[in-house]
């Protein structure tokens, strides 16, 4: 397991707030001064392998909150954030609390067993429908009691309306080990949100260009912003500006980026701003 972490000395005090973020690809938190609500710790854990059930990334999760001493403290707010491809998007129009399995089935496959919750996203005026992980919020609530939890793609909508400046339509990739997120947005209205797994290059390139292809995006005019697992140097990227030239990095202005020795477009889930 590959472990990146900055090194703050943190008050003994409760006086902090805790997000965590978690996948099957990994976990990572960070903890927040709650007067300055500036990031003072972040750790990220990456598992050498994907995790093949909701029960297996329990177990290393587990392991980490033995280990990690950080997480055993108090706080005074803990958000939880689930990140899977078990989601949907329902316009508030269309919106009926008492059908949400419905929703997910156009999708994916639900089992009769499976609790179903949705965030409200008031900036597209809309609901998020997904699937918790129930066995990870019950171990999180013996070990903090109450907190709140939210789906990724809430956070990644939410955030990049309120960064977004452009007019004209732009397309955001998120970047994880075994998945990604694509956001288009125009004018701060959301035109498409989904989320991917890939196994190759060419897979990540197909589905870029698949949706840029759907929403008549010209490859060599529409803005691409890169945030997450991907770098200048690497091969994702040498392959996409092949076919996309204008591609940027989602630069964050947070100051704790500069104590990890991290790229500022990175773990932009907790630490973009």
């Amino acid at each position: 397991m590959k472990k990146e972490n900055s090194y703050f000395t943190l008050k003994n005090t409760k006086d902090k707030n805790l997000s965590i973020q978690f996948h099957l690809d990994g976990f990572s938190f960070s903890i927040q001064d709650t007067l300055s609500k500036k990031d003072m710790y972040f750790c990220k854990y990456t598992f050498p392998e994907t995790q093949a059930t909701p029960e297996s990334l329990l177990l290393k999760i587990e392991d980490i909150f033995k280990k990690d001493t950080h997480l055993q403290q108090d706080f005074s707010s803990v958000i939880v954030i689930h990140q899977n491809n078990l989601v949907t998007l329902v316009p508030n129009e269309y919106f009926n609390k008492n059908q949400l399995a419905s929703y997910l089935n156009f999708n994916i496959k639900t089992l009769a067993t499976d609790f179903i919750t949705f965030d409200e996203i008031d900036s597209i005026e809309a609901k998020n429908v997904y699937v918790p992980y129930v066995n990870i919020n019950n171990y999180l609530f013996n070990n903090f009691g109450e907190f709140n939890y939210k789906h990724h793609s809430t956070v990644l909508i939410d955030k990049l309306i309120q960064q977004s400046k452009s007019e004209t339509k732009t397309m955001y990739v998120n970047v994880s080990k075994t998945t990604f997120d694509i956001v288009v947005l125009e004018n701060k209205k959301l035109l498409l949100y989904n989320s991917f797994t890939y196994t190759s290059e060419e897979d990540f390139l197909y589905y870029i260009l698949f949706v840029a292809e759907q929403l008549q995006l010209d490859t060599n005019e529409f803005p691409l912003y890169l945030m997450g697992r991907i770098s200048l140097n690497s091969t994702l990227y040498k392959l996409i500006y092949k076919y996309v030239k204008n591609i940027y990095f989602l630069e964050s202005k947070n100051p704790i980026f500069k104590e990890l020795n991290l790229e500022t477009h990175t773990n932009f889930i907790l630490l973009g701003e």
